[in-house]
C-alpha cells in the first residue's frame, strides 16, 4: 500500500511541474534540432564575429542579447555592434561610454531608438561598466532615404567627411540574393529596385564597419534586424566578400504559436533560432 501511494505522489509532483514548466522560447540550430543555450554559448565562443537578429520589439530576444553578451565577455575580449546607432553618431556614443557626458546628453546629442530605454540601453550601459568598445555600424538614415529615392548614384554626391559614414563606393550589388528580391515581392507594387539598393547600402555599410572596428584576437558581436542577416544574407554576404576566412556564425529570432517544433519555413534562417512563444508580451 505504501509503494502504491509513494508511486501515486511521486506521479502526481511529477505531472504537476511537468504542467507548470512553460517555456517561453526555444533554441534551435539551422536544421531544426532542439539545442541548450550552454551548446550555443560554446560554439559561439569559437566564432569571431556574431550576427544576431532580433525581432526588435521581442524582449526574449533583448534579453538573452544581454546575456549571450555576459557570457562572450568572460573568455575573450568582446566588442559589441549594433544597426540602432548610426555611424554618425559614433562620437556622442563614445563620450556616454567613457563618462564624458550622461545619459541626458546622450539623448540630446545621439539619435536614439524610441525604444532605446527598454530594449538597448541595458547593452550600452553593459558596454560603459566593462569598458567595451560599442560601435555604431548603420548608415545613416538620410543617406539610405536619398538612395531609396535617387539609387546609389546620388551617394557621389556625398561630402568626403559623409562618405566616411558609409561602406567604400561602389559596394557590390547583386539584387538577384533571394532576400533582395523577396523585398520586392513582399511590397508589391511599391517594391522599387532603389528599395532594394537602400536595403543593401544598409547591410554592406554594417558589415564593413564591423570589420573596420574587428580585431584579431577579439570577438564582435552585432545586433541588427533578423531580415539584416537571415539565410546567411545580407550584412553576412558583405562581410564573407570582403573576409572569408573569419569564424561567422548567426543566430535568428523568429514567433511561433507553439516552440515545441520549428517550422519549415524557419529552418536555415541562421545557425541558431531563437524561437519565442508568440503570446509573449512584445516591448513595444
Amino acid at each position: 500500500m505504501k509503494k502504491i501511494l509513494f508511486t501515486l505522489l511521486f506521479l502526481f509532483v511529477f505531472t504537476t511541474t511537468l504542467a507548470q514548466h512553460k517555456p517561453a522560447y526555444t533554441i534551435y540550430n539551422s536544421k531544426g534540432k532542439k539545442v541548450s543555450y550552454a551548446k550555443m554559448v560554446k560554439e559561439l565562443s569559437s566564432k569571431d564575429i556574431i550576427l544576431f537578429g532580433e525581432l526588435h520589439n521581442n524582449a526574449i530576444a533583448h534579453w538573452l542579447q544581454y546575456e549571450i553578451a555576459s557570457e562572450l565577455a568572460n573568455s575573450k575580449p568582446l566588442i559589441l555592434g549594433a544597426e540602432m546607432f548610426e555611424t554618425d553618431n559614433q562620437e556622442p556614443l563614445n563620450n556616454y561610454l567613457k563618462g564624458s557626458i550622461d545619459q541626458k546628453a546622450f539623448d540630446t546629442l545621439a539619435r536614439l531608438w524610441p525604444n532605446y530605454k527598454t530594449d538597448y540601453a541595458p547593452l550600452v550601459n553593459f558596454a560603459k561598466e566593462r569598458s567595451l568598445p560599442f560601435i555604431a555600424t548603420n548608415i545613416p538614415r538620410r543617406f539610405a532615404s536619398m538612395v531609396y529615392k535617387k539609387g546609389f548614384e546620388v551617394l557621389d554626391t556625398l561630402a568626403p567627411h559623409e562618405k566616411a559614414w558609409i561602406a567604400p563606393l561602389p559596394i557590390p550589388f547583386v539584387p538577384e540574393l533571394p532576400g533582395y528580391q523577396n523585398i520586392l515581392s513582399m511590397m508589391g507594387d511599391h517594391g522599387t529596385p532603389e528599395l532594394v539598393m537602400a536595403q543593401a547600402i544598409k547591410d554592406a555599410t554594417m558589415a564593413h564597419f564591423i570589420l573596420k572596428n574587428y580585431n584579431t584576437g577579439t570577438r564582435l558581436l552585432h545586433f541588427n534586424g533578423a531580415y539584416h542577416s537571415n539565410n546567411y544574407e545580407g550584412i553576412l554576404w558583405y562581410l564573407k566578400q570582403s573576409a572569408p576566412t573569419y569564424l561567422y556564425a548567426s543566430i535568428s529570432t523568429v514567433s511561433q504559436e507553439s516552440i515545441d517544433k520549428l517550422l519549415p519555413e524557419h529552418k536555415g534562417l541562421a545557425d541558431f533560432i531563437i524561437c519565442v512563444d508568440s503570446h509573449m508580451t512584445n516591448t513595444y
